[in-house]
């Protein structure tokens, strides 16, 4: 059950953004999803040292969080990533992009950080979601 968003990828004025809307409005059940990692379900990392196999668990993950709330990654309105290094980035927006339309891509934050809860950790993805109401 989608919600009615509306995707502006640059507003007026603004320089247009590079794999993300800069404005989502969407109104509806709100949705946020945890800080997601790539563990699986027995809290085992998957991917140790490997960026693609670490974002295509997180995203997995995300897939999980989004199914239980009866949503879907076009609900998604706002991403924000964690990364321990910033070259994992082309990396993780090739797998996003295989979740994603890219004509209605979520507002979406990057941020590096020092390190994550555990050290083998490379990536986490937190998400606000927007479905109708009901």
């Amino acid at each position: 059950m989608s919600s009615a968003l509306t995707h502006i990828a640059t507003p007026e004025g603004l320089a247009p953004g590079n794999g993300y809307s800069h404005l989502v409005i969407g109104e509806g059940r709100f949705i946020a999803i945890s800080g997601q990692v790539a563990l699986d379900a027995d809290g085992k990392v998957v991917g140790e040292g490997d960026h693609t196999a670490q974002a295509e668990q997180v995203f997995a993950n995300l897939q999980r969080c989004l199914d239980e709330a009866g949503a879907g990654f076009g609900d998604v309105v706002k991403f924000t990533f964690f990364v321990t290094d910033l070259a994992v980035m082309p990396a993780l927006r090739a797998v996003r992009d295989r979740y994603l339309d890219p004509e209605r891509l979520p507002a979406c934050s990057a941020v590096q950080v020092a390190g994550l809860v555990r050290p083998e950790l490379l990536i986490e993805i937190e998400a606000l979601a927007v479905t109708a109401p009901g």
